[in-house]
């Protein structure tokens, strides 16, 4: 998505589903000199739940965002209607946390660079010190936030304060190898990804892609998803896999498994950035 022009806007919205809503949204934008590229619509018939995104911008007339938000509050009320209209070109604040692993950092700060995701990194934040001469190469605020069983409490505290003081909108877990408490988990509902490896079977604890070659897996992968209390549990945003067979090594399957972590949780955070996911109950309705 294109976000040179500064008129541009990204409009989402989800409720029941009734009749007239998509007639009413655009009525509303077309006859305030809005021009509407591009209309994504899903109509849940299980849940009797409606979701839309939309992108266009401020074609002609006097409007500004602002009245186009405090107008279309009325319409909102009709629906009973949870949704948002924010500008294109306004990057979404993204705090990134890190343990050791480098690989989830560095491609991110990669397509940051090359204008891929749309995102203003607030802070880098670790339990570790490992990353942070990456951190302070990039110039960007690097947090050494180290947790054990007694201080995670306050540690958690700490964090979120930096999440308030920065305006952060997006917890994204680059490898960071600490569960998160309940608490937290709920205080960042629906603006924090995570990023696991995947495999079927599934392999926990220690060395996951050793135990994937000791079971001869054909299929390794990741899955990005927001994080929940239940551990790697949470709303699926997007997955990656790739194939692989005996002649790999355990080494090989760790290399394999890095690119594959690597292109899910970009795509989560691309995804995110852009508005073009909803979440709703364990599932998320994915705008592409």
């Amino acid at each position: 998505m294109t976000t040179e022009n500064p008129k541009q806007f990204v409009f989402t919205a989800t409720c029941s589903a009734k009749s007239s809503i998509v007639a009413s949204v655009t009525s509303f934008l077309s006859e305030r000199g809005c021009y509407l590229s591009e209309l994504s619509q899903f109509d849940d018939p299980i849940t009797k739940r409606f979701f839309m995104r939309t992108v266009g911008y401020i074609e002609s007339g006097g409007y500004t965002f602002g009245d186009l938000s405090q107008e279309f509050q009325e319409v909102a009320k009709q629906f009973d209607m949870d949704w948002t209209l924010e500008p294109a070109a306004k990057p979404c604040k993204v705090l990134l946390m890190v343990s050791k692993f480098d690989h989830c950092l560095a491609d991110l700060l990669y397509r940051l660079h090359k204008g891929e995701i749309n995102m203003e990194i607030t802070a880098i934040v670790s339990n570790h010190l490992d990353l942070r001469p990456m951190a302070e190469r990039e110039g960007i605020r690097f947090i050494y936030l180290p947790v054990t069983k007694e201080n995670k409490p306050e540690q958690e505290k700490a964090l979120m304060n930096v999440v308030e003081e920065t305006g952060t909108e997006l917890v994204v877990l680059a490898r960071y190898m600490q569960i998160l408490s309940n608490d937290l988990c709920q205080k960042l509902a629906g603006r924090a990804i995570n990023i696991h490896h995947s495999f079927l079977p599934g392999f926990k604890g220690g060395k996951p892609y050793h135990q994937a070659h000791e079971r001869g897996v054909k299929l390794i992968g990741a899955t990005a998803h927001y994080v929940t209390s239940d551990l790697d549990e949470g709303p699926i945003i997007e997955q990656s896999v790739q194939s692989v067979d005996h002649t790999f090594s355990p080494e090989e399957l760790v290399a394999v498994g890095r690119n594959t972590e690597t292109v899910a949780l970009a795509k989560a955070v691309k995804l995110h950035t852009e508005s073009r996911t909803f979440l709703y109950g364990n599932k998320t309705v994915i705008f592409r």
